[in-house]
């Protein structure tokens, strides 16, 4: 994959995906877009990948959102198209893996966003959340207003949004919006043990509660308990529901294959 804006690394279950334009604070223009659109494609694919770990170029930005200088330059010329939305990200609802934000520092706008479409968040101590976009006349329309809300009390969110400030890794722990807050040295090898908790668990498994609790939410709680939803038809048919009983029963740790 040829790759200029985003380094994509694999190793063993798990995938590495990082923004490097640390030069303008990791921010996105079309060109990445398109890029992390290939890149979503080929984690969805691979079924040896099990969880991915999203992260910024520097010490400085998870990313800063919009290219807004690229924007302005670029003004009335054709730009080329991508399907997923902001990072490719934030309007894909097919990726029932697991994807953790490793927040090294800005995450606003669309870097924002990019990090409420993933499903943990870690923080480094530094790191800053905010959708400042109506300071410049925009709104975030990649799916913060609706995001936000959803994830931090709604005066909390409405706050932030017609205020456009930011808040620290401290203040967005309090309110439930990221899951850890380490120092930066740290960040990464954190981000790698909630990775490595979560690979313990079956590859399926994980993809049916994904997408059972995404789902779920937009049911009333009857209609989702009564539904069978895609992911969990693969999981009850599977080697692996086969393999987990089998090593409890035999006291032994599970060799989950994800099939």
């Amino acid at each position: 994959m040829d790759l200029k804006f985003v380094r994509y690394e694999k190793k063993e279950h798990l995938a590495y995906i990082t923004f490097n334009r640390p030069e303008v604070l990791n921010a996105m223009h079309p060109p990445c877009h398109v890029e992390m659109d290939s890149v979503w494609d080929d984690f969805v694919a691979d079924q040896q990948m099990w969880v991915a770990i999203v992260t910024g170029a520097g010490d400085k930005a998870f990313s800063a959102g919009n290219d807004l200088k690229y924007t302005a330059a670029h003004r009335g010329e054709p730009m080329p198209q991508w399907r997923g939305g902001f990072a490719g990200i934030t309007a894909r609802y097919d990726i029932n893996k697991p994807i953790i934000a490793a927040v090294n520092g800005f995450a606003l706008g669309g870097g924002f966003e990019i990090a409420l479409a993933c499903d943990i968040i870690i923080a480094a101590e530094h790191a800053r959340f905010g959708l400042p976009e109506p300071r410049v006349g925009l709104m975030a329309g990649a799916g913060g207003v609706h995001r936000l809300p959803r994830h931090m009390p709604l005066k909390i969110a409405m706050g932030m949004m017609m205020t456009g400030r930011h808040i620290t890794a401290a203040e967005a722990y309090r309110w439930g919006l990221v899951n850890e807050v380490v120092p930066l040295k740290d960040l990464i090898p954190t981000a790698e043990r909630w990775a490595a908790e979560i690979m313990e668990c079956s590859p399926l498994s994980i993809q049916a509660s994904k997408e059972a609790a995404y789902r779920g939410l937009h049911m009333s709680l009857e209609e989702a308990n009564r539904t069978t939803f895609p992911a969990m038809k693969r999981l009850f048919s599977s080697e692996d529901a086969i393999e987990g009983p089998r090593a409890f029963a035999e006291k032994r740790k599970p060799r989950w294959k994800g099939r």
